[in-house]
């Protein structure tokens, strides 16, 4: 049994993640309001990897 990981696939997985996550930080910390405290969508964005940042895209901008 062969448990070597293929970083060729999950490389880009973790890269796009990382630029997702850091994007929708800065952009919850520019904005002047969320839906929701800005602080609850800081811990959504870091604490769910991926789901996080779409969720906040999703839900936690204010269309003001």
């Amino acid at each position: 049994m062969d448990l070597t990981i293929n970083w060729a696939l999950i490389a880009p997985i973790i890269v796009i993640q990382l630029i997702l996550m850091i994007i929708a930080l800065i952009d919850c910390v520019r904005i002047e309001k969320t839906n929701g405290s800005k602080v609850m969508w800081i811990f959504i964005i870091i604490l769910f990897s991926m789901i996080g940042p779409i969720a906040y895209f999703l839900f936690g901008r204010r269309a003001d």
